[in-house]
């Protein structure tokens, strides 16, 4: 049987679309939403693919809002669109076929200068449009501290061109009613929250990790206004209150601060510079004469201390700050009884969770209530140099075997803070019964002295662990009761080592250029965004016989694996790809990292099939 023919025969033609003119203009607005990269063209589309489905004429937009995907607002623009269409081409116009002819190009160029409305464009093209508002931020506010505190900042002598999240909040604190930290009551918000409208107005730029705040060129623009206009205020107050002055007879007594006039005009930007450094020189000369002059240190305190970012003697407390996992948790008596010791010590300490360690000692700003506010200004807080990570002998070895203890000491190595101290604690009979021995406990905590560099305290009990805590902080007090204070940020500070000169100790001359606790504490967060060179430190540190130090120095020749996999690729044999990091130096010694460790590294990145 032979098979039925293929019948051959056209196409029933697609009926057209009986609103085109409602088609054209949703399809134009799409057409623009796609050209600014705009999401609402996805809307347009649905609306479009809905219009044409359905089959019956459409009088204006208020009908089409029973098709799907047609809400209050695309109704609204038809019918906008529709009037004006109506006033162009006559009330008696069609509205189911196009417009012809040159009254076609008028109607793409009005569409053109309606979308430009709606978008906030140019108002002077039509007749009673409306100009949208330029946002201006009101006096006082978050948003006007932040910018008028960067583009202040951006005019300073060595400006670093950006300014990090707890910096710009501690200078604008003062340019603002409302707290940059600490919400309004029955309100989640603080001043900070108008960063964000900042930023999507595009007059602050927000890049790196620390977060980096900088001025785009519109928040330049706005920022000079608003400084000039903070300069006309300041100015018209002044000449007011020299008039009321001059009036009532009572005129003040006036100090000649500047420089003589026959001085040469080369010295001008000297006498500014000078000027704009006058706070931190003062404290820094009261600052040299308590030290002496020998001291090399404290030039380079000065050196590196920011403009007015400083805390003077007699003006902040040396305060104990206690992880709150310290605690709670666990053993709560046994962490109970430390919280009691120190308080019938008489200690003064701060439960707060750090991100690394369990104690540290801050300097705490002292700071008095203002009247008519609710809660007292945020204290500025200075991290010191000492951080203290304690351990039980029962919880050394938990974290030998789960590789803690490694982490731990190469994070506290990167905090920042150049004094770490092991508090390690005896267990008594407990220690018999652990799952490593006894020597292997004492050589790592051996390890942790010699090759690691801190310096390990051994008490008995919570007791001796208190009572080394309280003379830890009165010998801080008074190590620090003289001293000037600086704030300098980590991502400036280079490789922190501070040289002493002339022989001076730390005794004599403790280290006072210290970084904050906001930016302390969010830089030892330990899940955070890690880049790739973080993530290839913690590779090799996984690989047994490489300590930090190797791993820091690894990094220093190459940064990435992708690097030292091109460095291996260039090796002409097996042989110069294992010796290829064999000398590189390492530690304060510089010793040779050495061929066995390279060969290692070699096969573990080279090797295709399993390792033998």
């Amino acid at each position: 049987m032979s098979p039925e023919p293929v019948r051959v025969g056209r196409k029933r033609p697609l009926p057209s679309c009986p609103n085109p003119l409602f088609l054209l203009w949703l399809t134009e607005m799409r057409d623009h939403a796609k050209e600014k990269g705009l999401k609402t063209q996805y809307v347009y589309q649905k609306a479009i693919n809905s219009l044409k489905k359905y089959p019956l004429p459409l009088k204006n937009g208020k009908e089409a809002k029973i098709l799907q995907n047609f809400g209050d607002g695309i109704c609204k623009i038809l019918d906008e669109r529709l009037q004006k269409y109506y006033r162009e081409n006559g009330v008696d116009a069609s509205v189911h076929k196009l417009p012809s002819g040159p009254s076609q190009t008028c109607f793409s160029l009005t569409f053109l200068l309606f979308l430009q409305r709606k978008a906030g464009g140019d108002a002077g093209n039509e007749k009673g449009g409306k100009k949208k508002r330029e946002y201006v931020p009101q006096k006082r506010s978050g948003g006007y501290a932040v910018l008028l505190t960067l583009y202040r900042h951006s005019q300073l002598p060595g400006s670093k061109g950006f300014m990090f999240k707890n910096e710009l909040q501690t200078e604008a604190q003062s340019l603002c009613d409302k707290s940059f930290t600490v919400p309004e009551p029955g309100s989640k918000y603080t001043a900070w929250s108008s960063v964000s409208t900042l930023i999507q107005k595009d007059l602050l730029l927000k890049t790196h990790n620390p977060a980096r705040y900088s001025l785009t060129e519109l928040g330049l623009a706005l920022a000079e206004r608003l400084e000039s206009g903070e300069r006309g205020r300041n100015d018209g107050q002044e000449e007011q209150e020299r008039s009321e002055a001059e009036d009532s007879g009572d005129r003040p007594v006036t100090v000649v601060l500047t420089v003589d006039e026959d001085k040469d005009d080369e010295h001008e930007g000297e006498d500014i510079f000078a000027c704009l450094e006058a706070p931190t020189t003062a404290v820094t000369e009261t600052r040299a004469e308590i030290i002496g002059p020998s001291s090399g240190l404290s030039r380079k305190c000065q050196a590196s201390a920011p403009v007015g970012e400083y805390l003077l003697p007699g003006s902040y407390d040396i305060v104990l700050c206690v992880d709150f996992i310290e605690t709670t948790g666990g053993n709560t008596a046994r962490k109970q009884e430390l919280v009691k010791e120190l308080q019938r010590n008489g200690i003064t300490f701060d439960i707060r969770k750090l991100n690394v360690g369990d104690f540290l000692w801050v300097a705490r700003e002292k700071v008095t209530p203002v009247p008519g506010q609710l809660r007292p200004p945020v204290a500025k807080e200075l991290v010191l140099d000492y951080i203290i990570e304690r351990k039980r002998m029962d919880d050394l070895c938990g974290s030998i075997m789960d590789g803690r203890f490694r982490e731990q000491k190469f994070r506290l190595k990167r905090c920042g803070l150049h004094k770490p101290i092991y508090l390690v604690e005896e267990c008594g009979l407990a220690a018999a019964h652990m799952s490593l021995p006894e020597s292997t406990l004492q050589q790592a905590i051996v390890n942790t002295q010699v090759v690691d560099g801190f310096f390990v305290k051994r008490v008995q009990d919570v007791k001796e662990s208190a009572a080394y805590l309280t003379v830890m902080t009165r010998y801080l007090q008074k190590l620090y009761q003289n001293c000037t204070l600086f704030c300098h940020s980590r991502e400036l500070e280079g490789n922190g080592d501070f040289e002493v000169e002339n022989g001076v100790t730390e005794r004599e001359n403790p280290r006072c250029s210290l970084i904050s606790f906001t930016e302390f504490n969010y830089g030892a967060v330990k899940n955070k965004c890690q880049t790739v060179r973080d993530v290839f430190a913690r590779q090799l540190m996984q690989i047994s016989g490489i300590s930090g130090d190797k791993a820091a120095a690894i990094l220093e020749h190459y940064s990435t694996v992708s690097s030292l996999m091109k460095a291996y690729a260039q090796c002409a044999t097996e042989a110069e790809g294992e010796k290829l990091l064999s000398s590189i130096k390492y530690g304060k010694l510089k010793r040779n990292l050495g061929p066995a460790l390279s060969r290692t590294i070699y096969q573990l990145y080279c090797t295709r099939g399993p390792l033998s």
